[in-house]
């Protein structure tokens, strides 16, 4: 198996630390670094940055300082694996923020190429959606049609060229069920000794 570049984004807004989420991070990166793999994270909860306003400021603005290191690992990865919870039947604000911020015109797409989002600048790229929740996953999946995240695929990371993109989504995670807890950890090892 070849190794491969791995950037973990954990977008849980709280900075503590400590959910289930986390756990399932570091079960994934503790997989990936025993197969060999490269790795990086960020942090989200932990970066200060503004929110974009306008679409003039996506367009035209400057990147925040703040941000250039997690822009650049992006640039560096070759697999995007990103963990958060499910609020209000989407991604958390601050996680939306910092992607709006570091998918940027001239990084992630050139505008000035044809086509309807021009040039798609971040192919290549694989990525794997970790997304945990109170509610049952099927109830995410077939009832919600599991709209955030397919949004996510879509508007975000797919019109950057980033694919295949890949989900796990995790429900029921408030229930103190250890045997699935601990099913969910192992399979999240094994996803990171993969790369996938």
């Amino acid at each position: 198996m070849d190794t491969r570049r791995i950037l973990l984004i954990q977008g849980h807004p709280d900075p503590a630390g400590g959910h289930f989420g986390h756990l399932l991070a570091d079960a994934y990166r503790d997989g990936a670094a025993a197969a060999g793999h490269e790795l990086r994270q960020v942090e989200v909860a932990t970066l200060d940055f503004p929110l974009l306003r306008s679409q003039r400021d996506w367009e035209h603005g400057t990147l925040p300082p703040t941000l250039q290191p997690a822009q650049d690992a992006i640039g560096w990865a070759q697999h995007l694996v990103l963990f958060f919870p499910l609020w209000m039947g989407d991604m958390p604000a601050l996680l939306k923020g910092f992607l709006e911020q570091v998918l940027r015109p001239g990084f992630a797409a050139d505008p000035a190429e044809p086509g309807p989002t021009g040039r798609k600048m971040l192919a290549g790229r694989s990525a794997r959606v970790v997304v945990t929740m109170a509610m049952p996953a099927a109830a995410y999946r077939y009832w919600f049609r599991a709209h955030s995240v397919k949004s996510l695929e879509r508007n975000m990371l797919g019109m950057c060229g980033i694919g295949p993109i890949h989900e796990t989504l995790v429900g029921s995670i408030q229930e103190p069920d250890e045997a699935a807890h601990a099913a969910w950890l192992e399979k999240l090892r094994g996803l990171g000794r993969r790369g996938d």
